[in-house]
């Protein structure tokens, strides 16, 4: 299934999709371009933002458009590997059934799947700027990307067992 297709499936049943991810076989080159293509659609997300605050303040819009770059495609994946190992690592002293690469998968995954939020995220942000409706879609976003992560660890620790 394409991963668009899967994107669309994961706001169903986020589970289903992790567990038909794993039936695919360990893939670690599809766990590194899920990250990837997940942080390059944050930082896409974050461009209206960028936009907006260098028109307010006067800042160089191609210096705050080269820190986000920087942050979300170089530091931001080696974080999300961390943050993965450490899932996996606390997901053993608690003696599920996680393998590693489940807790990439689910993590990774749940960026990209969550990531068209992200994205409606960043538009709010620049067009309409701080407020309750930049903050409610924030929510929402960070809402199902948890909702996806943790249904992907469930999934992914079941699948291992």
């Amino acid at each position: 299934m394409a991963a668009t297709q899967d994107i669309i499936a994961t706001y169903r049943g986020p589970g289903k999709v992790m567990r038909r991810m794993l039936d695919r076989g360990v893939r670690e080159d599809r766990a590194l371009i899920y990250l990837m293509i997940g942080c390059l659609m944050v930082f896409v997300a974050q461009t209206p933002r960028l936009a907006r605050e260098a028109f307010e303040t006067g800042q160089e819009l191609q210096m705050l458009l080269g820190a986000s770059l920087m942050a979300w495609l170089f530091i931001a994946p080696l974080l999300l590997y961390v943050i993965a190992g450490l899932t996996a690592g606390v997901a053993r002293i608690f003696r599920a059934k996680l393998t590693g690469y489940g807790a990439r998968m689910a993590l990774f995954w749940a960026l990209l799947a969550s990531c068209p939020l992200m994205l409606l995220w960043g538009l709010t942000a620049g067009f309409v700027g701080p407020g309750i409706e930049m903050t409610l879609v924030g929510v929402l976003w960070f809402a199902a990307f948890t909702w996806f992560w943790v249904s992907g660890l469930i999934a992914a620790g079941r699948e291992a067992a």
